[in-house]
């Protein structure tokens, strides 16, 4: 896992601009806490920041190959699980490796197979390639969009990095965010390639982006279809049982310390039990790690979106498969920290208002980083199996909108309301998010003879898997790596991911009840709490003095009244927020409150350009 960057400019001279090549690296920093290096050659600069996971004296980049026709050379980041098979195949073809990594079996199977090499790879990845040969650069991301992967179009090339900020670090980019960009900001529908950021796209997920001096060219290598599932419930059942034995057996695999996260719900506790049960063929105790707030399991509240607190859950697992675990328990002050919350808007180079969901991911993390470099999460399983509430609301199911904005309005309220009247009118996000859902719907395909039902549902998982999962999957990733620790996400193989979506609804849910498959592909290893256990969403602490620090940061915030953030932010609502005789204590009270400390902070880090004309 690394951060990477580069330049390509086919009419400037780039050895003269080491110092903006260096900045552009060092934004990367957080992702690559263990090595860096950098390579210019002709019309390409690239450069890299190293998170050391496999063969850790032999994996250091830029990587290069030297051929007969010119250079080749790579920068890298993320994890290629299947590269032990494919190093197999290169050497039977005649190639020789000077390293154990999986990035050099990336370079290597681009000299031989090009970039259709990205269909052979089975992993997270957002890789670059300056290919001597031809004078191109070739830009890969991985299937689901796992590893962030963005570019910025030039005059005479391309600016590119794992995240904005390092794009954003070359005098070329402006920090520049247009009404169109404040409208994807604000409706959390993930349209693909949009950055928000002007003039800045994401390499979309399983695309090839290339770059010469003819311009740019886009190839799809990998998007979710529709084929027919002919396979009965035992059988299916089975099947995923073992995609899932051999997805978490690969995933095992680092030269550095590694661990599960592990919330107590079906997805962590499966994914923990299986590894566990996998590690103790060859005597080892998989560590576990779960966030918890200080207070909650005694103080706990039920409401409709969480039932049961996750504590009592988390720690049956971690008796019945004998981990090694540790609860890290977070209170109150440090989940209100500014700085904390900081932090994360730098990380994700956006005010994305998550609140102290963010600051607590943050902190475990953090924590987690002190004793492990590579963490499995159970993330993505609700998206991949249908465990979320709108899977089964029949509004959300059918509603000409984006599920999940159905039960986010229904119980977050909604946080744009603090802007500004005169923004909201301008942004018309209802117009933008109509626009975004009938060209997300428009090309899933239909099974012949699939009933109306079936086609509903699973236009209901395409839009999660495609859309929502990445703004997960974004977030994740943003999180763990501003603090160097790499995440690995089973459930997003590309293989489970496929013959899931495939599964009839009738199938998936065959009981009634969310993420039947995985239960019951995993009920041998899970304790019977769990197996019981209704969803529940990543936490989020109840503790009034949360809303409170909210209030007072807000109070402070009010007292610049020349602050920026007001020109997107309506004062008065903001003063009404801030000082109620009733402390909010709901998310749907706090969230306005959170994206409008997120706008100010993100203003005061980045001093974007708001172009609202």
């Amino acid at each position: 896992m690394c951060g990477i960057t580069g330049w390509v400019s086919f009419d400037r001279e780039l050895r003269t601009e080491a110092a903006t090549l260096d900045a552009m690296t060092e934004t990367m920093a957080c992702r690559g806490p263990d090595d860096r290096g950098t390579w210019v050659q002709g019309p390409a600069a690239l450069g890299h920041r190293r998170l050391a996971i496999i063969d850790l004296p032999g994996g250091r980049q830029p990587m290069t190959a030297d051929t007969a026709d010119g250079t080749v050379a790579l920068v890298y980041s993320g994890e290629t699980y299947n590269f032990t098979e494919l190093r197999r195949q290169l050497a039977d073809r005649g190639h020789r490796f000077t390293t154990d990594s999986d990035t050099e079996v990336v370079l290597r199977g681009y000299l031989e197979w090009g970039d259709a090499v990205a269909e052979r790879l089975n992993g997270m990845y957002a890789f670059a390639i300056w290919d001597g040969r031809r004078d191109q650069l070739v830009m890969i991301r991985d299937r689901m969009g796992i590893k962030p992967f963005y570019y910025h179009p030039t005059s005479d090339g391309v600016l590119f990095g794992s995240e904005p900020k390092a794009i954003l670090a070359n005098p070329l980019a402006r920090a520049r965010v247009t009404l169109d960009g404040l409208r994807e900001l604000f409706t959390m529908i993930k349209t693909p390639g949009h950055a928000i950021w002007d003039g800045m796209r994401e390499v979309e997920p399983g695309t090839v982006v290339t770059v010469d001096r003819s311009g740019l060219r886009r190839r799809v290598y990998w998007q979710l279809e529709t084929r027919p599932h002919t396979d009965d419930r035992d059988t299916t059942v089975a099947a995923v049982r073992t995609l899932l034995d051999d997805i978490v057996r690969r995933q095992l695999v680092a030269d550095v310390p590694r661990c599960t996260l592990l919330s107590g719900g079906l997805d962590s506790s499966a994914m923990t039990a299986i590894a566990a049960r996998q590690l103790a063929e060859h005597g080892e105790k998989v560590r576990s790690f779960a966030v918890d707030f200080a207070g909650q399991n005694e103080n706990f509240v039920a409401d409709e979106l969480r039932g049961t607190p996750d504590t009592p859950y988390v720690h049956d697992v971690a008796r019945a498969s004998g981990t090694d675990h540790q609860d890290i328990v977070l209170d109150v002050h440090a989940l209100a920290d500014l700085d904390v919350r900081a932090k994360m808007v730098r990380a994700r180079d956006l005010p994305l208002g998550f609140g102290d969901m963010d600051s607590s991911l943050y902190l475990l993390f953090r924590a987690i980083r002190e004793q492990s470099t590579v963490a499995l999460s159970g993330e993505s399983a609700d998206e991949v199996f249908g465990g979320y509430l709108q899977f089964f609301d029949e509004e959300a199911r059918r509603a000409d909108t984006f599920p999940w904005l159905v039960r986010f309005g229904r119980h977050f309220g909604d946080d744009s309301d603090v802007l500004r009247a005169d923004l909201t009118k301008a942004l018309d996000t209802e117009s933008y998010i109509a626009d975004g859902y009938r060209t997300a719907v428009s090309g899933i395909q239909r099974l012949d003879g699939e009933s109306d039902f079936e086609y509903r549902m699973r236009r209901v998982c395409h839009l999660h898997l495609s859309r929502f999962v990445r703004i997960l999957l974004d977030r994740k990733d943003r999180a763990s790596m501003a603090v160097g620790l790499e995440v690995r996400v089973p459930f997003c193989d590309h293989r489970l991911v496929e013959y899931v979506f495939n599964t009839p609804w009738s199938l998936k849910s065959y009981d009634g009840r969310e993420k039947t498959l995985l239960r019951e592909a995993t009920a041998d290893v899970l304790p019977q709490s769990v197996y019981d256990r209704v969803k529940s969403p990543y936490p989020s602490t109840q503790d009034p003095k949360y809303a409170v620090a909210l209030q007072d940061h807000a109070k402070d915030l009010l007292a610049r009244p020349s602050h920026p953030v007001f020109d997107l932010v309506d004062r008065e609502k903001l003063r009404q927020a801030a000082h109620r005789d009733t402390p909010i204590s709901t998310q749907a009270g706090r969230r306005g409150l959170e994206r409008a400390l997120d706008l100010a902070l993100w203003m005061d880090l980045y001093k974007p350009e708001i172009a609202l004309g």
